[in-house]
């Protein structure tokens, strides 16, 4: 019986300072799927709707205070029956269809949450938008060194950067950067991949990735 022979897709591989090294050859599984672009905007807009806080809440009339008693009598006054003076029709009422606290979650099976991640780092693997960083190493906290190093890699747009696991100098040396975000590459998702112009995996956070989607 032949052997199923898998597809292998090769990244560029930096140096700090820019230079391209070599190629990183990684997983066809993972950077070779198929693009399907309903499942990448299925993926974005539950990522969307997730990060909506849904506390908008305004009083209907069984929660503003006040007398329920029938403000005159029905008929024989000229004017309009009205009922209590809770109505959303005065001052001081309620409010008719107001909003109320909502969950705006959307839930995908997780089958569709992997196959849009998947493609989604195909289409950026596809289009060159993906590079690995040989090493990436700071004796100290320095935002300057880390501002330095994305300007080497000519990165000066908003950049994404997939670690194995950020450590605290790393951590405090990015956040004062407003042009570099850190992420894990566990919890890395389709929105992220395609969210930011720069995509920047080192090579642990790239062996990461590889090992938890499968």
């Amino acid at each position: 019986m032949n052997e199923v022979v898998e597809k292998k897709v090769a990244l560029p591989l930096l140096s700090p300072t820019g230079e391209q090294v070599g190629e990183v050859e990684v997983s066809g599984v993972l950077f070779g799927a198929e693009v399907k672009p309903q499942l990448l905007h299925a993926a974005v807009e539950a990522h969307l709707a997730g990060q909506r806080q849904g506390n908008a809440s305004t009083k209907t009339r069984s929660y503003v205070a006040g007398s329920t008693r029938k403000l005159y009598r029905q008929k024989g006054t000229g004017r309009a029956r009205a009922g209590s003076r809770r109505s959303p029709t005065r001052v001081g009422g309620g409010i008719a269809f107001g909003p109320l606290p909502r969950d705006y979650r959307q839930r995908l099976p997780k089958k569709v949450r992997r196959q849009a991640l998947l493609g989604a780092l195909s289409s950026r693997a596809v289009a060159g938008e993906i590079k690995v960083l040989d090493t990436l190493k700071l004796d100290q906290i320095s935002t300057k060194a880390v501002a330095g190093l994305l300007e080497a890699l000519g990165m000066g747009a908003e950049v994404l950067l997939v670690t194995d696991n950020p450590d605290e100098i790393l951590r405090k040396s990015a956040r004062n950067l407003p042009n570099l975000t850190l992420a894990r590459a566990e919890d890395l998702n389709a929105y992220e991949v395609l969210r930011y112009p720069h995509l920047l995996f080192t090579r642990e956070g790239l062996a990461r990735l590889q090992e938890v989607v499968r």
